[in-house]
C-alpha cells in the first residue's frame, strides 16, 4: 500500500525537495505551505498541498482535516520542517519576536503533531520526524532566537521520544548544519520588522558582521549540502526498522556533536566566538 506524510515548510529548501524526493520514491505526499500561491505552484506540478501556517492554528486544523479526509483517516508520517529565523543580538530581540517565532518554530509544531499523535495511535503505527539544527546543539551569535527555538524543539521531542517507548510511534530528529535553503533571505523581513540596529550599543559590529552575511549573497557556506542531503537521512528515518533518535547531517554537524561532548564550554565558547 502506497505510504502517506505530511511535510510542512515545502515551498523551498528542504521541504520542497523532501516533497518531491519523496514523490519519486512512491509516496503519497501532501506538501504544505505557508502560502496559498506556494501550494497552488505545488499543485501545478502534481502534488497535493493543504495550506498549514503555523502561526495560525486554524489552518492547522484544516490543512490536516484536508489529508485525513484525502485518506481515509490515516496518516504514516508527519515531518514537522517550517520555521524562520530572527537575526540579531539577544539584548535587541524584542520579547514579542520571541513570542513570534515560538508560535512558528515551537508552538505550531506542537499543536500539529497533538493533533497527528491520536491518528497514528488509532491505526497502529506512524512516524513523527523533527527538522531541527546544528543549532539545536550549540548556540551561535546573533542567532538567539532561532537558536532558542532548537533548543526548545530538542527538549520537547527527546521527552516525546521517551514518552511514546510504549506506543508503535517512532520519534526521531534531523540535525542539519549548512544546508543550501532560503533561510537566509527569508529572515531579512522579521530583522527589518524587530530589530532597531541602529540604536543597539552593537550598532557597529552589525555593520561590520551581521548585515554583510545578511544582505550579500556570498555564496555557499564552508561545509553546505544540498537539501538532498536531508532528504537521504529523512528516507532511512521513515524507513528503517529502527530508526535512529539522531541524524546528524553535514560535518560542523558532526563536529559540533563531538565538541559538545568533549571540551569545557568556555573553550567551545571561544571557538564558536573565533567563528
Amino acid at each position: 500500500m502506497t505510504k502517506s506524510i505530511l511535510i510542512t515548510g515545502c515551498s523551498s529548501g528542504i521541504g520542497h525537495n523532501a516533497a518531491i524526493g519523496l514523490s519519486a520514491r512512491g509516496w503519497r505526499v501532501f506538501a504544505a505551505c505557508r502560502k496559498e500561491e506556494d501550494c497552488q505552484r505545488l499543485r501545478d506540478m502534481g502534488l497535493e498541498s493543504p495550506r498549514i501556517d503555523y502561526q495560525d492554528h486554524d489552518s492547522i486544523r484544516r490543512g490536516l482535516a484536508e489529508v485525513l479526509t484525502a485518506t481515509g483517516g490515516t496518516l504514516d508520517a508527519l515531518f514537522n520542517n517550517g520555521a524562520f529565523g530572527v537575526p540579531g543580538a539577544v539584548e535587541d530581540l524584542p520579547t514579542d519576536a520571541l513570542r513570534s517565532i515560538f508560535e512558528a518554530n515551537v508552538f505550531g509544531w506542537h499543536d500539529l503533531t497533538r493533533q497527528v499523535i491520536p491518528v497514528m495511535r488509532a491505526q497502529g503505527h506512524g512516524r513523527i520526524i523533527n527538522n531541527s539544527s546544528v543549532l539545536g546543539l550549540v548556540p551561535l551569535g546573533w542567532r538567539g532566537a532561532y537558536v532558542a527555538t532548537k533548543y526548545a524543539l530538542e527538549g520537547l521531542t527527546d521527552v516525546l521520544r521517551i514518552e511514546m517507548r510504549d506506543t508503535p510511534i517512532h520519534i526521531c530528529l534531523l540535525e542539519p548544519g549548512p544546508v543550501t535553503s532560503n533561510i537566509r533571505k527569508n529572515s531579512i523581513p522579521h530583522f527589518e520588522r524587530w530589530i532597531d540596529w541602529q540604536a543597539s550599543p552593537r550598532a557597529q559590529q552589525y555593520e561590520t558582521r551581521l548585515l554583510k552575511r545578511l544582505y550579500e549573497d556570498r555564496g555557499p557556506d564552508p561545509f553546505e549540502l544540498p537539501p538532498e542531503a536531508v532528504t537521504r537521512k529523512l528516507v532511512h528515518a521513515l524507513t528503517a526498522r529502527r530508526p535512529r533518535p539522531r541524524y546528524y547531517i553535514t560535518t560542523p554537524t558532526y563536529f559540533m556533536g563531538a565538541m559538545r561532548r568533549l571540551v569545557p564550554t568556555r573553550t567551545l565558547d571561544w571557538l564558536i566566538a573565533k567563528g
